[in-house]
């Protein structure tokens, strides 16, 4: 585990650098001051690059479109693989027809609207319709009614031996510097202890994604996991999945982990990255050598 003072000097050892989004490029305040720097670099150093984010809240657009409103250019819906994508792969395989009924907003649905089946919030899941209900999915912890959609996710759990996906797998994400709210994956692992099923998960740490992208790279040409870095800013998804995964790691100090808990945190959970950096951001000038 080497600490690195200047992003740079990560992005100079490897081909690809793959980010996580929330904690690594933007936080409550929004983008991460001088994150910019990091994608102008990575595109004059010729280097290629994916987010690789648990938020499957809205489409790879509308995530791409979040970053572009806020002057960070260089994030196309290209550049983005969310756990939202290999949800639909799963329903385009698996389930043929009937509805899939869902936990998360309208936008979040979009994952599952593009599958070509019907869909419907858990909310609209009644007793005409709940024997066509083939597939349940958690999306995202905002759009629903949580003490009355939860409670009627449970009992369709219950009458229903269907697959349920956790397309978030985070339990919680920060809204301050000291808070966090509860996040999908958090409710999901509530209702499948409830129910005693064992639901499908796609996300971070699990291996799906990092394969989805490293899929997409050898498309493009001959590529090994030692020219591939994951950055996040979290030990148990995004440095964990990495590590599970084969590739180096990057823990930044600008999320989840802070710089006065990251030895213990490491130390308690058995989970090292490569290296520990403060940030995502590159630094120039007498910063920068």
């Amino acid at each position: 585990m080497n600490r690195i003072d200047n992003f740079k000097s990560i992005i100079d050892r490897y081909k690809v650098v793959f980010f996580d989004a929330f904690g690594v490029l933007k936080n409550y305040n929004g983008l991460l001051p001088g994150i910019e720097r990091t994608f102008a670099y990575l595109e004059e150093q010729q280097k290629e690059y994916y987010i690789v984010t648990n938020d499957a809240s809205r489409s790879p657009a509308q995530l791409a479109e979040s970053y572009q409103i806020k002057g960070l250019h260089a994030i196309t819906p290209d550049h983005i693989i969310s756990s939202g994508m290999l949800t639909k792969d799963y329903l385009d395989l698996k389930v043929n027809d009937g509805i899939v009924a869902y936990l998360g907003t309208l936008d979040s649905a979009h994952y599952i609207d593009s599958s070509g089946l019907h869909t419907l919030p858990v909310s609209q899941v009644d007793a005409s319709n709940i024997d066509k209900v083939n597939a349940l999915v958690f999306l995202d912890d905002e759009g629903f009614n949580w003490f009355e959609d939860l409670n009627k996710t449970v009992n369709i759990l219950r009458k229903r031996p269907i697959p349920v996906i956790v397309a978030n797998t985070d339990h919680a994400y920060p809204v301050t510097k000291h808070d966090v709210s509860i996040a999908i994956g958090g409710l999901a692992s509530m209702v499948e202890k409830i129910v005693g099923k064992e639901f499908i998960r796609f996300g971070k740490p699990d291996s799906q994604m990092f394969m989805f992208a490293y899929d997409l790279l050898r498309d493009q040409g001959p590529i090994s996991k030692k020219d591939i870095v994951m950055v996040g800013d979290t030990l148990q998804t995004d440095i964990l999945g990495g590590n599970k995964f084969g590739l180096d790691t990057v823990l930044v100090l600008s999320g989840n982990t802070q710089a006065v808990d990251a030895d213990n945190r490491i130390n308690a959970t058995g989970i090292v990255p490569t290296y520990i950096c403060d940030s995502a951001v590159v630094e120039f000038g007498e910063l920068g050598f």
